[in-house]
């Protein structure tokens, strides 16, 4: 539904050239919610604001439903008549909610629909209906100043919803709401998603936000996207960042000639005893240094770091035993790497002769 190709953007500031956006390459499938996460700084409103080209790309191509908005944007500083019917399937909710006071909770849904030439009557009916659709029905008449924070931004979702959109853009639509809020404006979007078979981009600094509704995500640094995948599969991807910054964990060896293994469980294995099996198995003092779980995607994935005796090579068979049921595991460290007393070829070798006992 949304494809980016080698898109970049450079600013002109104080005299020289700012890259923000520099070869992005992202790929949202239809009907899902894809989130973008990365520090301030990382690219990620440059890359929301170039996708409906609130922001013209310096190169790249930006291709949203099968139309290739870049070829509609001309030369000229504003949007011709192709790039604005191209943009009213492109819905946009703000951080910042944008909405006009001097307009009603109805008034400010039925903007676009008056800049879409839409008859008085059927704006007004069209807005009741999507106030009724985001829980806001009984407060048409009110203005913005009466509203909540996360009132208000039900009704940014609402006007952002007036053109029948395909695509929905979310430009940090909860940093600026309380934790009790968010996950009502985050259950909010994933039944929009659901009903009306939106296409969600978000983009947000938030962990929480990722492991709340998004089956994909993307990781954004310096401009570049640094890992991409649906949420699953970056939690079960051995070094995945995106996986450490969703859940994670903490504790170093606790002692001389100990290994430190991260343990990824996913859906009927949340629920199996493996890591005492693990113990009883090969007898052996098994210490968790640190777990998380939680429902992502509508399954449960959790993630435990676990410290085992013995050198790494000295548990290459329990280790293999826990993959063998289906669980992801990373090499976290020893402590012979933690005193930066061996080298990784050692650890590399030993990662070899588990993959050849599997």
């Amino acid at each position: 539904m949304i494809t980016t190709t080698g898109l970049t953007k450079v600013y002109r500031s104080r005299g020289r050239d700012v890259t923000a956006l520099d070869g992005v390459d992202l790929h949202v499938r239809e009907g899902e919610i894809f989130g973008v996460v990365g520090r301030s700084g990382a690219g990620k409103s440059s890359l929301i604001r170039c996708v409906n080209l609130l922001e013209r790309p310096t190169s790249g191509t930006v291709v949203v439903d099968g139309r290739d908005l870049t070829a509609l944007a001309g030369r000229g500083p504003r949007a011709g008549a192709e790039l604005r019917r191209a943009r009213s399937r492109i819905g946009m909710v703000f951080q910042h909610f944008n909405l006009l006071s001097s307009r009603t909770v109805q008034g400010n849904v039925e903007l676009p629909l008056e800049i879409l030439g839409v008859p008085g009557r059927e704006r007004a009916r069209k807005a009741r209906e999507l106030l009724g659709l985001v829980g806001l029905a009984d407060h048409a008449r009110a203005w913005p100043a009466q509203l909540s924070g996360g009132q208000k931004q039900r009704v940014g979702i609402a006007r952002a919803l007036a053109g029948d959109p395909k695509v929905l853009l979310s430009d940090e639509a909860t940093s600026a709401l309380d934790p009790e809020t968010t996950r009502s404006v985050l259950d909010l979007l994933r039944d929009l998603n659901r009903q009306l078979g939106l296409t969600i981009l978000l983009i947000t600094h938030e962990m929480d936000v990722v492991k709340s509704i998004c089956d994909s995500a993307a990781l954004m640094r310096d401009g570049k996207v640094v890992e991409s995948g649906t949420v699953s599969g970056l939690l079960a991807t051995p070094g995945s960042e995106l996986a450490r910054e969703l859940f994670p964990l903490g504790g170093p060896p606790t002692a001389a000639d100990r290994t430190v293994v991260d343990v990824t469980f996913h859906g009927d294995s949340t629920a199996r005893p493996l890591i005492s099996r693990l113990s009883r198995t090969y007898d052996i003092d098994v210490s968790i240094l640190g777990a998380a779980m939680d429902t992502i995607g509508g399954r449960q994935v959790g993630r435990m770091r676990i410290e085992l005796p013995g050198r790494f090579e000295d548990n290459v068979v329990p280790i293999g035993f826990l993959r063998e049921r289906g669980l992801t595991v990373e090499i976290a460290g020893t402590a012979e790497a933690a005193g930066t007393t061996e080298t990784a070829e050692p650890v590399e070798a030993a990662e070899k002769t588990v993959e050849d006992a599997r």
